[in-house]
């Protein structure tokens, strides 16, 4: 979620588009609700892309080869430690166009596993269990967040993207922000 708020704060542009696509979709007068999820694909493209950057784990967990086996043209020996780093694979400018831009858009139409560039939980059977849930909580908070307040940055800089140290890839500076409910959503009672 912080990953997701300040890669939209640090652009603003894709936050307006978020923005005016739970607007067209989604009654002025309730908050999102997981139903209206099908339709704000623009709000799914952006935590594709933010998973994509900054899946949950850096990588994999650990496999080891049942056998020998060929893994992209090298010989692993059978009982060999196998690590699937997903940050590089998900940064690889041979499996992504300008992979160090954040381009929601990218994703428009694009399945999820059709060429393992993309798979933040894992993927096949040993794919992580929760992936469906903990993608649709992101977009559900993440869009509440965005239709019930205006959202800026604490200055003109831009974000601090930097990555701190650990399993998780946490942020090396927690995200500050500052935010007012929308008026709209204010209008409506929907926040007290």
């Amino acid at each position: 979620m912080e990953w997701a708020m300040a890669l939209l704060l640090n652009h603003p542009e894709a936050i307006e588009k978020v923005k005016a696509e739970i607007d067209a979709h989604v009654p002025e007068d309730r908050l999102l609700e997981e139903k209206d999820l099908s339709n704000l694909t623009y709000l799914q493209n952006v935590v594709k892309e933010t998973l994509r950057f900054y899946p949950p784990i850096p990588f994999l967990i650990p496999h080891e080869a049942s056998e020998d086996c060929t893994v992209s043209g090298y010989s692993i020996s059978k009982g060999t430690m196998l690590l699937v780093n997903l940050w590089a694979i998900h940064r690889d400018p041979k499996l992504w166009e300008n992979p160090m831009e954040f381009k929601p858009e990218r994703h428009e139409g694009r399945k999820q596993d059709q060429d393992y560039s993309l798979m933040p939980f894992g993927a096949g059977r040993r794919g992580c269990p929760g992936a469906v849930l903990g993608t649709r909580m992101l977009e559900l908070v993440l869009g509440t967040l965005v239709q019930a307040f205006e959202w800026e940055r604490i200055s003109e800089e831009l974000v601090d993207m930097s990555e701190g140290k650990g399993f998780s890839l946490p942020k090396l500076k927690p995200l500050e922000a500052i935010c007012r409910p929308r008026e709209a959503i204010f209008r409506h009672h929907l926040i007290s």
